[in-house]
C-alpha cells in the first residue's frame, strides 16, 4: 500500500504565512476528494490545530458540511511516539500535512528529512531571506548559503543517497506585493542565484490579506466561498492567488484541486 505524500511546512522564522498557508492547502486538496491528515509540531500555539478544531465547532454550531482533514497535534515527546503519529495518520491518507514551529526545533527537522514536498514560505524581504542565505551589502550578491539552506541541502542529498528519493524543496515567496519594486527585483535576483545553489523551486505565495486574520476563529478558509458571504474584488483575487499556489506545489494525484 502506497504510504501517503509528506508535505512539510517549515521555516525557522515565526510569521511567514506557514500555518495559513498549510490551513488553506489542506482544505483545497480535502475539497477536490484528496484524503487529508494534518499534524502540528509546535505543541506551545497549535495555529493549525486550533484553526482546525474551530472548523470542526462551526460545523457543529451552524449543522454544516465541510471538508475536515483529520488532525492531531504532536506533544513533542520522542521520536518514537513521533513515528507512531505519523504512521496512524498516513495509514488512510493521499496527503499528510505538518506544520513546524517557527523555530530551531528537532522534530521539525526530522519530519523535513522524510518529506516529499517541503515549503518553506518566506516574507519578502531580506531580513527572511537571511534564513536562507547570505548577501553582500553593497550589490545584494548571495555570498553564501546560511545553516539552515545548509541543513536542508544535506538533507535532501542524505535522502537521495538513502532511499533513492528526492525531496521537493519549494520556497514560497509571500506578500510581494508589500515591496517597493527595486527590493522585490533585488530579492528576486538573489533568491534565482540562490535557488540555483540549493537547489529549491520558487513559487509565489499569498499576500497579505486582513480576511486571513478574519476567518481563524470560525476556521473557515477561502475555498469555502458559499459559507463566507458576498466576495469583494481582493477575496476574489485572493481565491486566485491560493489555486496558482497550489497547482504550483504540483503534487500527484490531486494536483490540482477545483476551488469552486
Amino acid at each position: 500500500m502506497a504510504k501517503a505524500h509528506h508535505i512539510v511546512f517549515a521555516n525557522e522564522k515565526g510569521g511567514t504565512g506557514k500555518s495559513t498557508t498549510a490551513i488553506h492547502v489542506a482544505i483545497g486538496l480535502a475539497s477536490r476528494g484528496a484524503r487529508v491528515a494534518c499534524l502540528d509540531l509546535d505543541s506551545r500555539q497549535r495555529t493549525l490545530y486550533r484553526y482546525l478544531e474551530n472548523r470542526r465547532d462551526t460545523m457543529a454550531r451552524r449543522d454544516i458540511n465541510l471538508p475536515l482533514p483529520v488532525f492531531d497535534v504532536f506533544e513533542q515527546e520522542s521520536q518514537a511516539r513521533l513515528e507512531e503519529q505519523i504512521a496512524r495518520l498516513e495509514a488512510d491518507s493521499d496527503f499528510l500535512i505538518f506544520d513546524t514551529p517557527g523555530r530551531d526545533d528537532p522534530y521539525a527537522r526530522f519530519v523535513a528529512t522524510r518529506a516529499n514536498t517541503l515549503v518553506t514560505p518566506i516574507n519578502d524581504s531580506f531580513i527572511d531571506f537571511d534564513l536562507m542565505g547570505r548577501v553582500d551589502a553593497e550589490n545584494f550578491k548571495v555570498k553564501k548559503l546560511s545553516f539552515y539552506a545548509e541543513l536542508m541541502w544535506e538533507a535532501r542529498m542524505a535522502r537521495a543517497r538513502a532511499d533513492g528519493t528526492t525531496i521537493d524543496w519549494v520556497v514560497l515567496r509571500n506578500r510581494l506585493h508589500n515591496m517597493e519594486a527595486r527590493n522585490q527585483q533585488r530579492m528576486t535576483d538573489a533568491i534565482a542565484e540562490l535557488s540555483k545553489r540549493a537547489g529549491f523551486r520558487v513559487v509565489p505565495g499569498l499576500n497579505e490579506r486582513v480576511i486571513y486574520r478574519e476567518l481563524f476563529p470560525s476556521g473557515l478558509t477561502l475555498v469555502d466561498k458559499g459559507h463566507l458571504g458576498n466576495l469583494g474584488t481582493a477575496h476574489i483575487v485572493a481565491r486566485q492567488e491560493l489555486r496558482e499556489l497550489v497547482s504550483a506545489l504540483a503534487l500527484p494525484e490531486f494536483a490540482q484541486p477545483q476551488l469552486v
